[in-house]
């Protein structure tokens, strides 16, 4: 699962963080930026194809790898493909291309997640579901070092000796670096066991098999949680609404703040992963020793406390111990907040229909956050970056009210067995 995690996490931040980073510097308006944040919606709906990872076989493949491994590899090589295309594309001169492979590379990261998901609630007992989100959140914590931190080192290296404001070839060399780096993915998977799962019944046609594939995940977890789906799916929909709005102007923030790539890397991406890691890790002892939900309130009041530091910043200049300061309380925060948050929706799921339940609970995670964020970019050149990084920290408000609303629902009902 860490080395997994690592491929899991590679291509995200190459999709946000990383790109952003690119089109601020090839000077693409912030407006813009915002909007082609959207490509990450792709991952919202990741549960229209799921049940295909979760049922279809691929010929050849999935009888030499197996189902889960069968689908990993295959989303790992699209991934690989879309990544050398972002990397011969320039957003400057053509941007509509760099959007096109992004998507592309976004379509094939989802695909990798559902599969990966299943992969990891199938392969442990639910008392063990906190141990392996901990090895996933740091294998993927780590990627997003190599993919942040990483490929901005990279590009400033690779840049001539005395370059312009903008040099496309240093970032093509990042990007391909990239690519090559999911080697660890590969490697991972050929190497790896493929869980034991439950046999699936051979349908007896298209309607049976879309009836058993894509009606009973969705029926079930209804069935099992009723009412009570609503409040489930209504919290898991707004958690983490403030790390992610706040998320896709963090590096045209930092740009525009004068941090260079090199300062950037160091601070934001590598020391402020490391940060995460040691969230992610005391997100796995406190779910344990204090309960999950619990640790889950603590992760959203802390998400969105320290997004208040951002506007604080604001304040400050071109201080590197200002920034240092709040990117180790935010990333802290959200490594507890991811932690919780992966091991609560694994324990929603029945392990019939892990990939389709899962890849459903984590889209609902992503609709409404990645669209509102869309127009990040928008309410930055209107208001600034300081109230936008108030409002951000105000919209995780009510997550709070959602935390307390379940926690009462499962303390006065017993939660029906899933797996």
């Amino acid at each position: 699962m860490l080395a997994l995690g690592f491929a899991a996490g590679l291509p995200y931040l190459l999709i946000f963080g990383t790109l952003s980073f690119w089109l601020r510097e090839a000077g693409v308006n912030l407006s813009t930026i915002g909007f082609v944040s959207w490509v990450g919606g792709v991952f919202a709906f990741k549960w229209c194809w799921s049940p295909l990872v979760d049922r279809m076989p691929i010929p050849l493949l999935t009888r030499w790898l197996g189902r889960r491994r069968s689908w990993l590899l295959l989303a790992q090589v699209g991934v690989v493909i879309a990544l050398c295309g972002i990397a011969l594309s320039d957003p400057k001169t053509s941007l509509s291309q760099t959007i096109a492979f992004a998507v592309m590379l976004a379509f094939c990261a989802a695909t990798q997640d559902i599969a990966l998901d299943a992969f990891r609630i199938e392969s442990a007992r639910p008392d063990e579901q906190s141990a392996l989100s901990a090895a996933y959140q740091i294998g993927y914590r780590l990627a997003m070092i190599w993919a942040g931190a990483g490929a901005l080192l990279i590009a400033a290296r690779a840049e001539t000796p005395n370059p312009a404001h903008y040099d496309p070839l240093a970032w093509r060399t990042a990007y391909l670096v990239m690519a090559a780096s999911m080697l660890v993915g590969w490697l991972t998977v050929l190497l790896s066991r493929e869980p034991a799962h439950v046999p699936l019944a051979p349908a007896r046609d298209l309607r049976s098999w879309l009836s058993e594939a894509v009606v009973s995940p969705f029926a079930d977890f209804v069935q099992r949680y009723r009412w009570h789906a609503a409040l489930v799916l209504a919290l898991i929909a707004t958690y983490r609404v403030s790390d992610i709005v706040l998320g896709i102007m963090a590096y045209p923030f930092y740009k525009d703040m004068g941090y260079s790539k090199e300062e950037v890397a160091a601070i934001s991406k590598l020391y402020g992963v490391i940060m995460t890691l040691v969230g992610a890790l005391c997100g796995g002892v406190l779910s344990k020793k204090i309960g999950l939900m619990r640790t889950l309130m603590l992760g959203a009041v802390l998400s969105s406390a320290s997004n208040l530091l951002y506007a604080w910043l604001t304040t400050r200049g071109h201080d590197l111990t200002a920034l240092t300061a709040v990117i180790s309380v935010d990333n802290l925060a959200s490594g507890i907040a991811a932690t919780a948050f992966i091991a609560y929706m694994s324990s929603l799921t029945n392990i019939s229909y892990s990939a389709t339940q899962y890849a459903m609970l984590s889209s609902m995670m992503l609709l409404f956050p990645k669209w509102l964020a869309g127009f990040s970019g928008v309410a930055v050149e209107r208001v600034g970056y300081a109230h936008f990084f108030i409002s951000t920290a105000v919209i995780g408000v009510p997550v709070l009210l959602l935390i307390w609303l379940a926690s009462r629902q499962l303390a006065h009902h017993d939660r029906p067995q899933t797996m």
